[in-house]
């Protein structure tokens, strides 16, 4: 078995995870969210935890225990504290700027360009070059950001352009004559 679906899941206060026969629902106070559950592994609750077992010993039910258990982790954090991305604009002239469930951003193009927020994610604009998405599901979150970064990538040779905040440009040289 995995090492990682052999730890269990602390469910801390204030998160219901419910357990049905296809579906796990957590819940929490910044939101709700659900995933189908697989058949190749058996999860219980016990004392405030969930414990994550192989129905089989196939290398597929294996690797799936760790999988799905990172994956509910990931729900219950969610829900709990949140995720974050921190994107940084750089560039002259490069400027963000949130209004409501829409990213507008002026970043080189002869046009701003916005971008519509979907449901459970939200963004905020700190300073006109930085871009912070929050939500409860990792995925999305990190998608988002993804697509914000997509834009404009940073590239190789003034490193202009959208990039996570830790992020390293590697820098080209400039051709020689």
């Amino acid at each position: 078995m995995s090492r990682i679906g052999k730890m269990p899941v602390a469910i801390p206060q204030g998160v219901e995870v419910a357990l049905k026969a296809d579906q796990i629902d957590v819940k929490g106070s910044l939101g709700a969210l659900s995933m189908a559950q697989n058949a190749l592994v058996k999860i219980e609750n016990k004392d405030g935890s969930l414990s994550f077992t192989a129905v089989d010993a196939s290398s597929e039910a294996n690797a799936m225990t760790g999988t799905m258990r990172q994956m509910v982790n990931n729900m219950v954090t969610g829900v709990s504290k949140g995720f974050e991305k921190k994107l940084n604009l750089i560039g002259v002239g490069f400027r963000a700027q949130a209004k409501g469930t829409t990213l507008n951003l002026n970043v080189g193009f002869s046009h701003p360009v916005d971008i519509v927020m979907p449901e459970g994610v939200k963004v905020e604009t700190p300073s006109q070059t930085e871009v912070v998405v929050k939500g409860a599901d990792r995925q999305r979150v990190g998608q988002i950001a993804s697509e914000i970064r997509a834009v404009r990538p940073p590239e190789p040779y003034k490193g202009k352009g959208i990039r996570y905040s830790d992020e390293r440009v590697v820098m080209k040289e400039a051709k020689k004559k």
